[in-house]
């Protein structure tokens, strides 16, 4: 890979150290909540949902009393956080995987788990690149490319998704010098905007969030080409604010949270792949 470490933030080590990491690369606002009884509900969350996740904080917040502090990050790394102990109260991660271990584990309470969506990669550039992101992954092999940034695939959802549909298309060995890695797909969404990557295979639901859309242009790569980004969220059994979190999850998983889902291009559970 092409000097990834130019990029990539490093992993640090210690018991908050991985934390520590997730509020520098992005945490969500507090939103204030009406009335003086509000309760904080502490939610760490996979990047690719921080739009969606901040506009369905914003709809829980104006239902009242409830205080709403969101951590985004890498699923693989909040996943280590609330190993380490954590205090979240909510846990909504881009690979149903860690959820599941971390319910095996006892550190997530069973009966709340649940799969809540299914993402999509794309191939993105800023509006004034050269290159042609319609012509779908064989731009790639553009020599003008320098740098393709992807997320970390060793604990970002999207950066394995992204390795998977550069190997089913037989392309990893031909472009693998040229990929650089963010911690998270947010991250690597960020790398592209700068400038310091030309192209990058980032969430669908960043690329048509309202302040993203007018910057650049994207194409879908086929749900085909990579397994599913399965989606799947849960209570952390530590929580002290166990109906709250649950009264959340079904925000989100009803009519109103769905609709945001949708124009943020997942597809929710029930739904067929488009």
């Amino acid at each position: 890979m092409a000097d990834p470490s130019r990029f990539s933030v490093l992993p640090a080590t210690g018991r908050w150290a991985a934390a520590a990491i997730a509020l520098l690369v992005l945490i969500g606002p507090v939103i204030p909540a009406r009335g003086a009884a509000a309760t904080d509900l502490s939610i760490a969350a996979a990047s690719d949902l921080r739009f969606a996740l901040e506009e369905i904080a914003r709809l829980a917040e104006g239902q009242g009393g409830v205080r709403m502090r969101l951590t985004f990050g890498s699923s693989g790394q909040l996943a280590s956080q609330i190993e380490q102990g954590a205090p979240f109260d909510l846990f909504f991660s881009a690979d149903e995987g860690f959820i599941l271990e971390l319910a095996r584990k006892g550190l997530v309470r069973r009966e709340t788990v649940q799969l809540y969506a299914i993402g999509r990669i794309v191939l993105w550039v800023r509006t004034a690149s050269p290159l042609t992101v319609a012509e779908g992954l064989t731009v790639l092999l553009d020599e003008r490319i320098r740098f393709i940034a992807i997320a970390n695939p060793e604990h970002a959802p999207y950066g394995r998704a992204a390795v998977q549909a550069l190997r089913t298309a037989g392309l990893y060995e031909r472009v693998s010098g040229r990929l650089v890695l963010g911690e998270n797909v947010s991250q690597t969404l960020q790398f592209v905007q700068s400038g310091n990557a030309d192209v990058g295979m980032v969430a669908l639901s960043l690329a048509v969030a309202p302040s993203v859309r007018p910057t650049g242009r994207y194409w879908l790569i086929p749900a085909y080409l990579h397994r599913p980004i399965r989606q799947a969220a849960g209570v952390l059994a530590a929580s002290r604010q166990i109906a709250q979190a649950q009264a959340f999850l079904s925000l989100l998983n009803g009519s109103a949270g769905r609709q945001v889902m949708r124009r943020y291009g997942f597809t929710l559970p029930g739904e067929p792949l488009p």
